[in-house]
């Protein structure tokens, strides 16, 4: 934003110079980025009448002028510029002069004759070009025949100003108004500011509610719309002083309508739009969101298709404007204008960011509304810009104003303490100077004890909530240089590791050791990749927590399941022609204990891996088998052999997002640490993968539970270890793992361990029947094992299968 000086000083008085008051402004949280001087290079520039002008004598195109500069004596200037004329008064570059465009003007001789200056262009002086006619832009710059002559020529011109351009941080939209800075000027200097009257006539006997209709339909994204009217308009440029004001903020004079609408958002930091009357279809506006499809045809003479997110002014038909970016071509006042719309307004910051970046439209207005303005505001800013157009005489006003302001704004208040602001910023300052302070700021006080406040935040502080707000309000003013600097003292800790972030660092040292490699992902999601990883509609994992500003549309929800993060790296790889992949993510998700939030949700950190495509890496000398179900089981029992994870069973399990046949859970007990299991065909289709995708989940604080904390060695057996294998046929719904669990509890102190080989159906097994062969060893520690022995507990165990699986022992 830029502000002048002069216009600061037509509401406050201050004795600083701008560079002392861009200093001030900084150090009191209102940063000036620089300091632009509108007169750089014009120091020794004057006005000056051309008293004398003869041809030179040796030269065809050259002129002698005589000049009178002011002082007692004339001074000759050469100058080739054919449209010069005697009396006329022209800016004169004495000797010494540096111009804005480069030029150092020194003594010299054109053709033999003394030449003591330099007769100027506009384009020399950096004058805008813009403003001028073709005949000022070419020659010497004639200024008007009565201008005083000898002085300085910026004086004329109206670059007597200085610029403040500042870097305002987004909280404080507050200071994006020149009354909003001189509120802040104010406070610094101690000085009274001479707020404008702001008041009109209304002049016109029609009403503006018998005129026009207003309404809000998206009262999520619009709190207030404000219209006035104006009749008898008389479209003309505005008034030389309100130009030099917006050029000094970087903005164009177009017309005195247009100009008003800026000058008041400058003014005020409330941006306003006006409408041409009679293109107004239906005589209504409405603040709406756009229907998908519907043509935004804006100032720019660009047409933008709607997605159906963006808030408009629509008249009855079509819109009439993008709300809060800029209006519509159809409504735009022109010369033909005689009646107009003013329209001011207070919209939802963040959906006029996402409409400005999706549309590539940035206006100042935009920028005022993403920060936020000031609700109360709009009423005053219509009067204002009534008030500046009937002041030149170009307008009469209507009776009354059409306010829609379905949900008015209750001020904020804040309970505060002196020894609470004290403490946080290490002063001792008493609680009448904070008050003293927050009171010229705009902040009503209320005492309620001992040094105990309530402030009520005045309307234009959008920013200001907590204590800790009120706090940097009395430091900046007070001066952060006026507090003493501290050294922080704490108790010095040397930092590591907790056991959990080593036990995740040592499940990824693991799995990559293992051929996969770690993912990294957002922690965001959205229904519709739920929905495609088939959750259920009544699983929790559907309850997230939704995002108030999301980064992007597609993902508005705080994440709370890790396979639809993996999923989606997943098909993003596909769509790039990476098929073969090793993935795995340990990352947090996210359990609201109820919606809307009260309190911090619960975070668990979860662990999940995927494989698919080739086995092995493509090679002359490589096969091209695929991976199956069993090389994620391996990596599964290989990752839980390393963390010291033993003693679990593997049964057939169901997933949601799992094939219902070809999915395991391995189980402590009765817990499951883990879901083993290839893509379900239908989460499959809907993610657009067509090859065999296998996944593993599991819960990385269940892990750690039943990881091993305690090791302890054994030497290696010295007694050779007797072997004896067990076939028999069993019913086909029978799991091996169960056969397993009753081989090992009846196979005596000596029996080892135990592995099925074999498993056959087919024309050799009667129906409805399944041949499992397995292999069982047993040892001793401390001597040879006896055949007797083996074979004992051998019937033990068989007579145990025989009797709950009611088995058959295979000859």
């Amino acid at each position: 934003m830029q502000v002048s000086i002069k216009w600061l000083k037509d509401y406050i008085d201050f004795d600083w110079s701008a560079e002392e008051l861009a200093d001030r402004f900084t150090m009191a949280g209102v940063p000036v980025e620089n300091v632009i001087r509108a007169d750089e290079g014009l120091d020794h520039v004057v006005t000056g009448r051309i008293e004398e002008i003869t041809p030179h004598p040796d030269s065809d195109h050259l002129q002698v002028c005589q000049m009178n500069v002011g002082g007692k004596e004339r001074i000759q200037i050469i100058t080739g510029a054919q449209n010069v004329a005697q009396g006329q008064v022209v800016p004169v570059a004495m000797v010494g002069a540096h111009l804005p465009n480069g030029m150092h003007i020194k003594k010299g001789k054109l053709r033999g004759l003394p030449s003591n200056g330099m007769l100027c262009s506009a384009g020399e002086l950096h004058l805008d070009l813009t403003k001028l006619t073709e005949e000022e832009k070419d020659g010497i710059y004639i200024l008007p025949s009565d201008t005083p002559v000898g002085v300085p020529a910026k004086d004329v011109l109206g670059l007597d100003d200085v610029v403040l351009e500042f870097e305002l941080t987004a909280n404080r939209g507050d200071c994006f108004s020149v009354l909003g800075l001189v509120r802040e000027i104010a406070v610094l200097t101690g000085n009274e500011p001479k707020w404008p009257v702001i008041r009109c006539e209304e002049d016109d006997a029609a009403k503006t509610a018998d005129l026009i209709q207003t309404g809000i339909e998206a009262t999520d994204l619009c709190d207030r719309f404000s219209v006035r009217m104006v009749k008898n308009v008389k479209v003309a440029p505005s008034p030389e002083w309100m130009q030099q004001r917006l050029e000094g903020a970087g903005i164009r004079a177009i017309n005195n309508v247009v100009d008003v609408t800026n000058f008041v958002m400058l003014e005020l930091g409330q941006p306003m739009h006006a409408y041409d009357y009679d293109e107004i279809t239906g005589h209504t506006l409405t603040a709406r969101r756009a229907k998908a499809g519907e043509n935004l045809h804006t100032l720019d003479d660009s047409s933008r298709v709607a997605k159906g997110e963006e808030l408009v002014i629509a008249d009855s038909e079509h819109p009439a404007g993008l709300a809060g970016i800029m209006g519509g071509l159809e409504s735009e006042v022109t010369e033909k204008t005689t009646t107009v719309v003013f329209e001011a307004a207070s919209f939802y910051g963040p959906s006029i960011r996402r409409t400005a970046r999706a549309c590539g439209l940035h206006s100042e207005a935009s920028g005022r509304f993403e920060r936020g303005v000031d609700v109360t505001n709009t009423p005053r800013a219509l009067e204002r810009a009534c008030q500046l157009l009937q002041e030149m005489g170009a307008c009469t006003v209507t009776q009354g104003i059409v306010d829609c302001y379905p949900q008015p704004k209750t001020p904020v208040t804040i309970d505060f303490t002196a020894a609470q602001i004290n403490g946080r910023l290490g002063t001792e300052l008493p609680g009448s100077r904070m008050v003293d302070i927050l009171t010229k700021l705009g902040f009503v006080i209320e005492e309620t004890g001992e040094e105990r406040y309530r402030a009520t935040v005045p309307s234009w502080r959008n920013d200001c909530t907590y204590m800790e707000d009120l706090s940097e309000e009395v430091a900046r003013i007070y001066g952060f240089d006026n507090i003493a600097g501290t050294t922080p003292f704490g108790r010095m800790m040397q930092g590591r590791q907790s056991a959990r972030q080593t036990f995740i660092e040592r499940i990824k040292q693991i799995l990559a050791a293992l051929g996969m490699t770690e993912e990294l992902s957002f922690s965001f999601t959205s229904t519709e990749l739920l929905d495609k990883l088939r959750v259920p509609q009544e699983s929790e994992l559907r309850r997230a927590i939704p995002i108030m500003n999301p980064l992007t549309d597609e993902a508005p929800l705080v994440r709370t399941c890790l396979l639809t993060s993996i999923m989606e790296n997943a098909v993003r790889n596909f769509s790039r022609k990476n098929m073969d992949l090793r993935l795995f993510d340990v990352a947090p998700v996210f359990y609201p204990k109820q919606l809307p939030l009260t309190e911090l949700p619960e975070e668990k950190t979860k662990l999940v891996g995927l494989i698919t495509g080739r086995r092995q890496e493509v090679g002359w000398n490589q096969g091209n088998e695929q991976v199956d179900f069993y090389d994620m089981k391996g990596i599964v029992e290989e990752l839980f052999a390393r963390l010291g994870i033993s003693k679990y069973t593997v049964e057939a399990g169901e997933h949601f997002a799992l094939h219902p046949g070809k999915t395991a859970c391995f189980k402590k007990g009765r817990e499951v640490i883990a879901v083993v299991g290839e893509l379900h065909p239908e989460a499959a289709e809907n993610f657009g993968i067509k090859q065999k995708v296998y996944l593993f989940e599991m819960d990385v604080e269940t892990l750690m539970k039943y990881t091993a904390k305690n090791f302890h060695f054994e030497s290696l057996p010295k007694y050779p270890a007797i072997a004896r294998d067990l076939a028999m046929l069993v019913d086909e719904d029978v799991a091996a793992a169960d056969i397993e669990r009753v081989i090992a509890k009846h196979g005596g102190k000596h029996f080892t361990g135990v592995t099925l080989f074999d498993v056959y159906t087919g024309k050799q097994v009667a129906a409805g029947k399944k041949s499992l062969a397995f292999n069982l060893t047993f040892q001793s520690k401390d001597r040879t094992l006896k055949d007797e022995e083996a074979d004992a507990a051998f019937q033990q165990i068989l007579a145990a299968v025989e009797q709950q699986f009611h088995a058959e022992l295979r000859a």
